[in-house]
Order: structure tokens, then C-alpha cells, then sequence
């Protein structure tokens, strides 16, 4: 398959420990045997700037900052990795996976955090008009799994200290939002093996993205 054209954006969502990181890296490998460019990235971060508000928002205690600031920090992170990794990645014909991106924002601030989807949508798309991605792969485990997944790693951030209902209200706001969009955002168990989970996301990308069998 040509590399020539625009490229295309995927997001890979989901609560703490959902396996993000591993999936988007398997599927990485999957493409590039295509003969894909492809370009992994994160959010918050992927850019100098862009790092420096992820560790603004990741250290310190939980009630560290309010809903609305967290809003306003990772639209301001997320504006300078637009500008300056994702949308040039996919001018020159790269794919982009990218490890949290809008739909984070929407469930982690607007729905578990109490602002409201109508506030974060109008912010991220009406008045700064963020790129919506071509797919999004919600990873959904059971919030305790998810969270002792995380334990074994080490180094909780501060959304991960802000308890076990906040945590469950992000798993029902990923699971809302693929419910009500699933032309663009599909649901993918995973709370199971590695490859088998990867063996899915493969083939959904297949489907749903056009890329030969």
C-alpha cells in the first residue's frame, strides 16, 4: 500500500491501566508491515511545551487543580501538539496513534468531572476547532484491574489518586460516548490476553480504515 496521502488518526482511549501503551505499539508494528509511516505519539504531551503541562497535570495531590483548570491545561497542551506533530505527521502522509486525545478530555473533566459535554465539546470544537480523529479505540477493563495494573507499575499520577467512583465514572463515560458515536468510536474488551486484544484492534483497522486484509 502507498505511503503518498494524507495519513490517518487514531486514538486510542480508556480509563488507567487499559493497556493503551502496549496496544498502540503492537498496532504500530501492524501497520508499518504495511508499509506505513506511522507516528506514535501521547497526550498530554508530545511536544517539548506540550510535556511540560502533562507533568503540571500528572504531579501532586489529587485536588491539585479543579475540573476547569485541568480543561484549560490540556487544551492549551493539546493546541501545541496539533500544531506541532499531529497535523504536519498527517500532511505528509504518516498515520498518527496517538495514546489519549479530545475523548479523554470530554470524559475525564467534562463527564467524571462534572463539567458537562456540552462545555468541553464546545471549547474543543466550536471555539478552537480541534481535529476530530478518523478512529477511536476505547480499551475498557474493569476499573479494579485497570487500577492494579497501574500498582504494579509504580508512581501514581494524581488522577489515579482521585479514588474508585471517580474511576468508574470514567469507564461509564468512555462506554456513553462509544454508545452514542460508533461510526467513529468502538468499544474493545480488554480484559483479556495481549495478542488477542491486538488481533482485534488489527482488524478493526482493516474495517474500518480501508487497509488490505
Amino acid at each position: 500500500m502507498s505511503t503518498t496521502g494524507p495519513g490517518r488518526f487514531v486514538t486510542f482511549e480508556g480509563g488507567e491501566g487499559a493497556g493503551k501503551s502496549t496496544q498502540i505499539a503492537r498496532a504500530a508494528v501492524a501497520l508499518e508491515a504495511r508499509g506505513l509511516r506511522v507516528r506514535v505519539t501521547r497526550e498530554p504531551g508530545g511536544t517539548e511545551g506540550a510535556e511540560a503541562i502533562r507533568r503540571l497535570l500528572l504531579e501532586g495531590a489529587a485536588e491539585r487543580w479543579t475540573a476547569t483548570t485541568e480543561l484549560l491545561l490540556v487544551a492549551a497542551a493539546r493546541a501545541e501538539h496539533l500544531a506541532r506533530v499531529i497535523e504536519p505527521a498527517l500532511a505528509a502522509g504518516s498515520w498518527v496513534l496517538c495514546d489519549r486525545y479530545l475523548d479523554s478530555t470530554r470524559v475525564y473533566q467534562g463527564l467524571a468531572g462534572g463539567l458537562g459535554l456540552a462545555l468541553v465539546d464546545r471549547l474543543q470544537g466550536e471555539l478552537l476547532g480541534f481535529r476530530l480523529p478518523d478512529l477511536t479505540l476505547v480499551l475498557d477493563v474493569p476499573v479494579e484491574t485497570g487500577l492494579a495494573r497501574r500498582q504494579d507499575i509504580g508512581g501514581a499520577s494524581r488522577f489515579e489518586r482521585k479514588g474508585r467512583a471517580f474511576h468508574e465514572r470514567v469507564r461509564e463515560g468512555f462506554r456513553t460516548l462509544a454508545a452514542a458515536e460508533p461510526r467513529r468510536i468502538v468499544l474493545v474488551d480488554a480484559d483479556r490476553p495481549v495478542e488477542a486484544v491486538a488481533a482485534e484492534i488489527e482488524a478493526l483497522l482493516v474495517a474500518r480504515l480501508g487497509l488490505d486484509p
